[in-house]
């Protein structure tokens, strides 16, 4: 997901690798937020990214308002050589908003400091605005604004923008893109939603479907799992794949894994693994 959906799925529950991908990231931002409406703000699994993957981590209490996350990010197939990329990110959360700074390094890619704001607005009515912003080495600017309503049953929508410059991806969502999301939360500890998310800049024909269920499995520990339908024109063909994440949460740790086919609409397949601990 992107940081828009970042953002919604932050919220609710109280980060393409490769240098150059810009598409992918905002739509994270905005779900993390959303998932806000009938709880209090918190944090993911991974920076608010304007391209980050769902950051499906538990609330963080108040007494633990720092994350640091350690993630590792292999990529295979597609005809190219292999390569891993490593991130480490420190999240700090706020009232109901959060501030990252993350540093990502990939063989033969470099290096690149990234870091982000992204908070959920409170209007008249019920409504929640979410806005996210987005920086990095190289120049790099994105940010994202989403508005949603409702409390058991949310619904929302959102845009995301970049000024298209180098960025390292790591919500694998289409960045410049629309958003729609829909979500029912029969408890504060449950919630099943959907996220769409559709490029309308440099590639209409790419879209990200996820369905995210999130569950509490054992004392004190919560279970995510979200299944990715990816479609869009790859290298000329277009594809139909489907991805998964799954995320166990505790109340200081976190573990996640996901598997992304063509990830950020890429001749290559990605594995991701992140893990880390709240303070």
């Amino acid at each position: 997901m992107n940081d828009v959906a970042m953002a919604f799925w932050r919220s609710r529950c109280k980060h393409s690798l490769r240098m150059g991908l810009r598409g992918a990231g905002l739509s994270l931002a905005l779900l993390g937020m959303a998932a806000q409406g009938a709880e209090p703000p918190a944090d993911a699994a991974e920076p608010a990214d304007l391209a980050q993957a769902p950051d499906t981590s538990s609330p963080a209490p108040a007494e633990h308002p720092y994350k640091l996350t350690f993630g590792l990010y292999p990529m295979r197939g597609g005809g190219q050589p292999a390569s891993t990329g490593a991130d480490l990110n420190l999240r700090y959360g706020y009232g109901s908003g959060n501030v990252w700074l993350g540093r990502y390094e990939a063989d033969g890619q470099g290096t690149q400091w990234r870091g982000g704001w992204d908070r959920s607005v409170p209007l008249p009515g019920g409504w929640r605005l979410q806005p996210s912003l987005q920086l990095a080495s190289g120049g790099f600017a994105g940010g994202s604004l989403g508005l949603e309503r409702g409390e058991r049953w949310v619904a929302g929508a959102g845009l995301g923008r970049t000024n298209l410059r180098p960025y390292v991806n790591l919500n694998f969502d289409p960045n410049d893109a629309w958003m729609l999301w829909a979500g029912y939360h029969p408890t504060e500890s449950q919630s099943l939603s959907v996220l769409v998310v559709r490029d309308n800049r440099q590639n209409p024909d790419q879209q990200h479907m996820h369905l995210v269920y999130r569950g509490p499995v054992a004392d004190g520990l919560r279970l995510t799992v979200d299944v990715l339908r990816k479609t869009g024109l790859v290298d000329g063909q277009y594809i139909r794949r489907l991805g998964w994440s799954l995320g166990l949460d505790g109340q200081r740790t976190f573990v996640h894994l996901a598997w992304d086919p063509n990830a950020n609409f890429g001749s290559q397949n990605m594995w991701r693994l992140s893990t880390g601990w709240r303070f």
